[in-house]
């Protein structure tokens, strides 16, 4: 079994969003060892002035948003109609096709939140295809627990240790997958990985050794491609990971501001669709 190595560490930056959300934000638009997610943000804080403008009506175009709450509620509504909310556990995935408007607000009685969103990549054939959204409860993930570790499995089919899931969300783009690993203090787990995909993993609390060194919290692991296994060591106090797969669409991508299409032609297409009320 050939074993996979963490070749890249990526620091999550401070930003903020939205009508001044705070984030620790990772953009990967052109990164190669990302492919096909193109973005992650953590949201977290304890103070609801650092969220409590949340993320008012705006548009997106030829990408995926998956997002996902451990504490606190978003809600979710767009002009397709669709509305939801989500808390500590729940997950919202939206595919914005060839466009769609949609806010993403905290839920009022939200003192503390803690989540994630993702931005996956849609390929060229499914940039235009129509805008889709679904909400999933905590209850509905899948969930194992053994003596070295916890996992619950969001998107796509997880193999680690002994442990098989398949998570109830199978739309992602690229047969992105999607987990969260929690690993007992200085145990090591192995995370089966498909040789060809991108496998990533960002550390959200406690800290992942490797080869001595000691990674920390908001930090992105990238692995090499090829390996089918990837060995992950927690640090003493144990560590929690966002675990991300995908199959690397190998395409080019242009990006400006909630738009992720091929060409820049294809931007100047999506501000003019949008400015004209065609996403209405």
């Amino acid at each position: 079994m050939k074993q996979r190595s963490i070749q890249e560490v990526r620091q999550a930056h401070p930003s903020r969003d939205g009508d001044g959300v705070a984030i620790q934000r990772i953009a990967g638009m052109q990164h190669a060892g990302m492919d096909p997610i193109l973005m992650i943000d953590e949201l977290r804080s304890e103070h609801r002035e650092d969220f409590a403008g949340g993320f008012p009506p705006h548009p997106h175009r030829g990408m995926q948003t998956l997002t996902y709450m451990k504490s606190g509620g978003i809600q979710h509504r767009d002009n397709q109609g669709n509305q939801g909310e989500i808390r500590g556990g729940g997950v919202q995935w939206m595919s914005a096709g060839r466009g769609v408007i949609h806010s993403e607000m905290p839920t009022q009685d939200s003192d503390g939140l803690h989540g994630f969103q993702l931005w996956i990549n849609l390929p060229r054939a499914l940039k235009m295809s129509p805008p889709a959204y679904r909400d999933i409860p905590q209850r509905a993930l899948a969930h194992a627990v053994d003596d070295t570790l916890s996992l619950t499995a969001i998107a796509g089919n997880w193999q680690v240790q002994d442990i098989a899931l398949e998570g109830p969300l199978q739309e992602l783009a690229g047969l992105a997958a999607i987990a969260d690993l929690q690993i007992q203090p200085g145990a090591t787990v192995a995370v089966a990985t498909p040789p060809g995909e991108s496998v990533l993993g960002y550390i959200y609390e406690g800290a992942v050794v490797h080869e001595e060194s000691t990674l920390g919290a908001q930090l992105l692991l990238i692995t090499g491609r090829g390996g089918d296994s990837w060995a992950i060591r927690a640090g003493e106090h144990g560590a929690s990971l966002l675990l991300l797969r995908g199959e690397p669409l190998a395409e080019p991508v242009a990006h400006y501001g909630p738009f992720v299409m091929n060409t820049s032609a294809e931007i100047e297409q999506a501000l003019q669709d949008y400015q004209s009320g065609q996403f209405a």
